[in-house]
């Protein structure tokens, strides 16, 4: 079957030049219908599901727990002793409860409804390249020291990347890792600056290192290219200009073809990034298949317990964690929240939340860098999810052009930035805001190297512009209130700690 909802903070990549009416109908939440693609056949038992066990982290996989796996009928993919998360196939319907009742065992649960492998559906509005009439146009209203698109790209002044780039471009010696559906490191744009050895691919919950292991398929999101060409496109004359041009970016693919982020595979890729001297991780994803994950439920406990430990890891190691707010323009401080997607790989139904006790993750994890996106207005994003106390930092992740217009000469609403195979194309959505955070942290980090993760957090958190909340918030005004902003100027629901600001990353 086509999963119902397509998952990760992601947009639809939009051609340049698109019309306001097309560019609104591809942001989050707008309709669109998916056509499934061919199913493939697996190899594998089409009854076979992923699990993760949980025990104490740092002493292996005791003798018993693994006669007791074993015995369960399930058989072990791999383990990270350091925090003590193994990762097992069984067809076994009652393997994750036979688990939990074993001694050492602290939690166990399925990270996926659908048999191995899920099913694939096909991208909606399959993204279109620049042509060459675009790029001249975009490229006779660059000045000395822009890259061709870079008049395109308002987001760069709206966090003062393009003053922070006439005192530095970052250093090479700082490396952020997409965590994503995998980065063309082919692209023009991103080859300059890439970093292969922090490179991977982790779809399986285990390391595949071989050569462009960690590349989309033509079939795949583009998703994460864009991403690492926001962070690191290289300002080399083509194109567009990262965040922080000068860093290098490493792309860890955790997305199925499908574009499922299951837990097991999340759990390696922070733990990848860890052990490779990554210094930070952009996030622009929920693990699927629960948009919230209810620690009252024994399964997915275990998915919360799994990650939580995976990225306080990449922290302790000297990682900044930093992910998206995601797209449905939730407030995730309120009491309640409807969530109707879950589980997107298997029959989801209306389920009433607690966000407080019901998590979107890597999101909501305790030391993660929450981000919310704003328009070119410098508002919040229509699509943005918010809550006081939660969002930590804004950035700009584009917004219908209609609802904020950027200054000349850029013309679009979205974000401009790389697409697989060497072309270029918008995209919108906290997914593109996280990685403006993460460009940032990334320049904090060149200008303080010696600075720890909770440094250079709250590095991040004290050099952001405070931003007032926007009230009342009519975003397409028709004159009703679209959501409600709590707490002063310094720390509110919409901003956290205001909008991010390079120029004070490479000069405080």
């Amino acid at each position: 079957m086509t999963a119902p909802y397509k998952r990760s903070r992601r947009a639809i990549a939009i051609p340049l030049g698109m019309a306001t009416a097309t560019a609104l109908a591809f942001l989050p939440n707008a309709t669109a219908s998916a056509q499934e693609a061919p199913r493939q056949v697996a190899a594998a038992d089409a009854t076979s599901l992923s699990y993760v066990v949980n025990v104490r982290p740092g002493h292996g996989i005791s003798a018993s727990v693994k006669k007791a796996v074993a015995e369960a009928g399930g058989t072990i993919v791999t383990s990270y002793d350091q925090i003590g998360v193994i990762v097992v196939h069984s067809s076994n319907a009652d393997f994750a409860k036979t688990m939990r009742g074993v001694h050492g065992v602290e939690s166990a649960g399925n990270t996926r409804n659908a048999p191995l492998p899920a099913q694939s559906t096909t991208d909606v509005g399959t993204p279109k390249a620049l042509t060459a009439q675009q790029e001249k146009a975009a490229s006779a209203e660059a000045v000395d020291g822009q890259d061709p698109l870079e008049p395109l790209q308002w987001d760069l002044p709206a966090i003062k990347a393009d003053k922070a780039h006439e005192k530095t471009l970052g250093s090479s010696k700082v490396t952020v890792a997409v965590i994503d559906t995998g980065v063309d490191d082919t692209h023009p744009d991103i080859a300059p600056n890439f970093d292969r050895d922090a490179s991977v691919n982790c779809v399986s919950g285990k390391p595949d290192t071989a050569d462009g292991a960690w590349r989309p398929t033509a079939a795949e999101s583009p998703h994460g290219t864009h991403v690492a060409g926001e962070i690191a496109g290289a300002k080399n004359g083509v194109g567009i200009t990262g965040v922080a041009p000068g860093v290098k970016v490493a792309g860890i693919k955790v997305a199925t073809t499908a574009g499922y982020f299951y837990t097991e595979a999340v759990v390696c890729g922070f733990v990848w990034a860890a052990e490779h001297g990554v210094d930070v991780t952009n996030n622009s994803y929920y693990t699927d298949p629960w948009y919230f994950n209810c620690k009252d439920d024994p399964d997915q406990k275990a998915l919360v317990d799994a990650i939580t430990r995976a990225s306080r890891y990449a922290e302790k190691k000297g990682a900044v964690n930093v992910a998206a707010a995601g797209n449905e323009s939730y407030d995730l401080a309120a009491d309640s929240i409807t969530d109707p997607v879950s589980p997107n790989d298997g029959s989801p139904s209306d389920r009433v939340i607690d966000p407080s006790k019901c998590y979107d993750i890597p999101t909501q994890l305790p030391g993660v860098v929450t981000v919310a996106a704003t328009g070119a207005k410098g508002i919040k994003s229509s699509f943005s999810n918010y809550g006081l106390g939660v969002i930590d930092i804004a950035a700009p992740g584009g917004d219908s052009t209609r609802y904020q217009t950027p200054a000349p000469p850029a013309t679009s609403g979205l974000i401009l930035g790389p697409l697989p195979g060497g072309t270029w194309g918008y995209m919108a959505g906290t997914s593109m805001a996280t990685p403006h955070v993460a460009g940032v942290a990334a320049l904090i980090k060149s200008t303080h190297p010696h600075a720890p993760a909770a440094l250079v957090k709250a590095l991040l958190y004290a050099e952001a512009d405070a931003t007032p909340c926007t009230d009342p918030y009519d975003i397409d005004s028709d004159g009703k209130v679209d959501a409600v902003c709590e707490g002063p100027k310094n720390y509110n629901g919409f901003y956290g700690w205001g909008t991010a600001d390079a120029l004070d990353a490479v000069t405080k």
